[in-house]
């Protein structure tokens, strides 16, 4: 009998369970774009003004896809869900339904801190933009040791909070290699990606802060809102049937 060798045969393997992420990219639930309709008319309705900030948006957005929101020191997994966890940017615009590109702030990496480097605009660009890649990919691999799927969630707000664009793109290590970098005229480091030119990166000597430049994909949701009422203070309290004894008052020394 002919006797086949390991390296000719195809391998037979038990099956093996895929890790699914949360909903596919840019893909979200149905309810979810009437849901943070819903959350924003809540906001502008109890604040009485157009505010919503990065840790605000990170706890709604959980709220919207019923996930848990785990507010982390790296920024990158703030909403978790099963195996699937978001980093949540916003962005303001006077037009967020036109807007191309958006210039995310996604941390200080600071080469000083990490490698104990000298820098400044005498130094190579190139060398320095690799220890701040650096820097980001290991944010990266890190969260993605714990994490299946890494994304970054991304709202794009008009100035009144009328009107927003939502979408996801995958967190992703860079290889430092398909770029190339150069001080700017205000002295801050520029990456570009060089198979297009397109600038891709910003990074600060100033307080070492790292943007990444990210185009809003086609398949974005746009959500349009009508402006409530705000609430009436006093009608609220008396809903909630608030009278003075709810506080106490006492002096400290006493």
């Amino acid at each position: 009998m002919k006797r086949i060798m390991a390296k000719d045969k195809t391998p037979k393997l038990r099956t093996v369970k895929k890790s699914v992420s949360a909903f596919p990219l840019n893909h979200f639930p149905k309810e979810f774009p009437f849901l943070l309709g819903k959350e924003l008319i809540y906001l502008l309705a109890s604040k009485g003004k157009p505010e919503l900030e990065g840790s605000e948006w990170e706890n709604i957005f959980a709220n919207c896809i019923g996930a848990d929101w785990k507010p982390s020191n790296v920024g990158l997994d703030d909403v978790v869900l099963g195996n699937t966890a978001w980093g949540a940017k916003t962005v303001k615009s006077s037009n967020p339904s036109t807007q191309k590109k958006v210039r995310l702030i996604s941390g200080r990496n600071s080469p000083v801190y990490s490698y104990g480097e000298t820098i400044d605009t005498s130094s190579d660009p190139n060398a320095i933009g690799k220890l701040v890649l650096d820097i980001w990919n290991e944010r990266v691999s890190a969260i993605r040791e714990k994490f299946k799927h890494l994304r970054t969630i991304v709202l794009i707000k008009s100035n009144d909070l009328q009107e927003v664009v939502v979408f996801e793109f995958e967190t992703i290590r860079y290889d430092n290699e398909l770029f190339s970098w150069c001080w700017n005229k205000n002295n801050n480091l520029e990456g570009i990606e060089l198979k297009t030119g397109q600038h891709r990166f910003t990074w600060q000597p100033h307080g070492s802060q790292f943007t990444i430049i990210e185009e809003v994909p086609n398949h974005s949701i746009v959500i349009k809102i009508k402006q409530p009422e705000t609430l009436n203070k006093e009608q609220v309290l008396k809903a909630l049937g608030f009278d003075n004894t709810w506080i106490t008052v006492y002096h400290k020394n006493e």
